[in-house]
């Protein structure tokens, strides 16, 4: 999977584990975007990694810069990480199974140059086929950016949990957004 050429989008790879790690622990560290308090040693989140596969419903893509190769950095992995999306289990009943839940990740100094974009037409487009009826989405509010990526897929308002998460001394209210697949 490629995009123009300065950017790789591809499935995650255990290469991909310590910059996935630190993009993620710097949301957890500086926002409410997440309800995650503490950061992830890598180690932690391997079992996220993993549960991420090349086929099926639930995917982990990666946006990496286009870049020569370090000798430190496999071939795998070129350039550093611009951003993720995925798509994880809704729930974890089995009647949830055709549900998933989605997300984008960007590094905050690459934002607006449209990789939230570029990364979910790459997640949906090879979750074409899936035995799916639903993505959901969760926005800590506000956050008109990622309301307005949302709705550029198809993703409609389907209700409000308010105050639901506290993080930083007040409570946050998250927007559940639904999308057809």
């Amino acid at each position: 999977m490629t995009h123009g050429s300065d950017i790789l989008v591809r499935a995650a790879d255990e290469s991909d584990l310590e910059a996935l790690t630190d993009l993620y622990n710097r949301y957890v560290r500086e926002t409410a975007i997440t309800f995650d308090t503490a950061p992830f040693s890598p180690e932690q989140r391997r079992s996220w990694l993993l549960s991420h596969r090349k086929d099926g419903p639930h995917r982990l893509l990666v946006a990496r810069q286009r870049g020569g190769h370090a000798p430190d950095r496999p071939a795998a992995a070129p350039g550093r990480l611009l951003g993720y999306a995925h798509s994880s289990p809704f729930k974890p009943k089995a009647a949830y199974a055709t549900s998933i839940e989605c997300s984008v990740y960007v590094a905050p100094d690459a934002g607006g140059r449209g990789l939230g974009t570029l990364l979910y037409r790459h997640l949906f487009e090879v979750l074409e086929g899936e035995d799916l009826h639903r993505a959901y989405a969760g926005i800590t509010v506000p956050n008109e950016a990622s309301v307005r990526l949302h709705r550029r897929f198809g993703f409609e308002r389907c209700g409000l949990y308010r105050e639901a998460g506290r993080k930083f001394g007040r409570y946050h209210d998250v927007e559940r957004f639904e999308k057809v697949l």
